[in-house]
């Protein structure tokens, strides 16, 4: 397993479990030594208990010719961040490439490689397997395998998603490739997924697209909660739950509340428009996904600015992009903090895992409390993390002597008339002239 991050240390445990024995590999010394002594980190739920069950089938070092050459099938699962144009790089994914084929020089046996990472599409078949090829001095398909199964996970709650997908990708170099890489998952997931196998190509836009459509739910869910901001009466959760319960459109991911964010989501939809881009194409449905999530930042923006004069203090509570991990990458939290400090606002941030990440980030423009502290100091409240524990925030915290404090709620984490009459409880999606309880509802809970 070569990358020992966010996927490449939760698949390598899992498989570990299941029986296989496993050599973790990664450039970063500190990275080893730091999980050889139980310092995990993150807040990946079950990877310290799955990494104890491993026991001796897993093993970590530094990334070596020999474990490789020892080894009948090598992961990569390294970073291929974004470059300045929005497009992956795949520098680390080729120099683990080159490192894999000049380690199986020394070997005449049969080895898979399997890219996890994900790549542009043509990547696989223009870069990656001549990289391959050169480096091995063999071509694929000559006792080498090459395969790219891309995975759909959410971080947080990685382990599951591995062990439980929906859907299993697999891109072959050809059928001995994909059987065997089938068979290695085959040990480690518990459902019977939908199977996908087909060549590089097609894996590489189906990556993109699973992405892009999701985001492309998440915008126009969005959109439908900023009309209803503005039509009396109107509520987007109930709008959008009807709606949702028609097989075609489903309830995943239909809900008005903040934009999207994290380390997949974004880049993956500016991948594919520029991917049309490149091939002459005018994707403008992924563009105007993306146009529209940087756009909720705008209307939060501005619902907060409408209610507060420069100076006031912004409480923050959320700076993960998700509830579940301490992952900030693309962070609507994050964002906002950073516009309201900008726009002359003080700062207070909170956030039951990523609050110093985000500090981290952010600079000393911002301070860091307890939701509570944060509360108790603020003129306005947004909440932009649906994070359980914000509702345990005492009421008493909400409550100003001389002054009224608002409450902006995307997700609803507060019930209507929860909150003290004091409190001006903004719920996007909600029409203006709602009060108390929404309208009824023409579903079963």
């Amino acid at each position: 397993m070569v990358g020992l991050g966010k996927l490449g240390l939760p698949l390598a445990a899992l498989l570990a479990t299941r029986g296989f024995e496993v050599v973790g590999l990664d450039a970063d010394r500190r990275r080893i030594d730091g999980i050889n002594a139980g310092l995990v980190g993150g807040s990946e739920l079950g990877l310290e208990s799955l990494i104890r069950d491993a026991e001796s089938r897993l093993r970590l070092e530094m990334i070596s010719d020999q474990a490789i050459a020892i080894s009948d099938v090598t992961f990569i699962i390294v970073p291929t961040p974004s470059g300045p144009d929005g497009r992956f790089r795949n520098d680390s994914v080729i120099a683990a490439i080159r490192q894999i084929g000049n380690a199986l020089r020394a070997t005449d046996r049969y080895h898979l490689v399997v890219l996890v990472s994900t790549v542009m599409p043509t990547s696989m078949t223009e870069v990656i397997a001549p990289a391959l090829e050169k480096a091995a001095r063999r071509k694929v398909g000559d006792r080498l395998g090459l395969c790219y199964s891309p995975e759909f996970v959410a971080l947080g709650s990685v382990i599951r998603d591995m062990s439980r997908p929906d859907l299993l990708l697999i891109g072959e170099s050809d059928a001995a490739a994909g059987d065997l890489l089938l068979g290695i998952y085959r040990a480690i997931i518990e459902t019977k997924p939908e199977i996908h196998r087909m060549n590089f190509v097609n894996a590489e836009i189906c990556k993109l697209a699973v992405n892009s459509f999701v985001t492309t739910k998440i915008s126009f869910a969005n959109m439908i909660a900023e009309a209803c901001d503005h039509l009396p009466s109107a509520d987007a959760e109930v709008v959008l739950r009807a709606a949702g319960a028609d097989s075609r459109i489903g309830h995943d991911y239909l809900r008005g509340a903040v934009g999207y964010g994290g380390p997949c989501f974004p880049r993956d939809n500016i991948a594919f428009t520029l991917m049309g881009r490149d091939l002459g194409l005018q994707f403008e449905l992924a563009a105007a996904t993306d146009a529209t999530n940087r756009h909720q930042l705008q209307r939060l923006c501005a619902v907060i600015e409408a209610r507060a004069q420069t100076g006031a203090t912004i409480a923050i509570l959320g700076m993960s992009y998700k509830p579940g991990t301490d992952v900030i990458e693309a962070s609507q939290g994050i964002a906002l903090a950073q516009a309201m400090f900008d726009g002359g606002f003080n700062v207070l941030i909170a956030d039951p895992a990523a609050a110093q990440n985000a500090a981290a980030i952010l600079g000393h423009g911002v301070s860091v409390a307890s939701a509570a502290e944060a509360v108790a100091r603020a003129d306005v409240v947004a909440i932009m993390t649906q994070w359980p524990q914000f509702r345990n925030i005492p009421m008493a915290n909400f409550m100003r002597d001389k002054q009224n404090i608002t409450v902006i709620d995307p997700w609803r984490v507060f019930k209507f008339g929860e909150l003290p009459s004091s409190v001006e409880h903004i719920v996007l999606g909600f029409g203006p002239d709602a009060a108390g309880e929404p309208p009824p509802q023409a579903y079963n809970d």
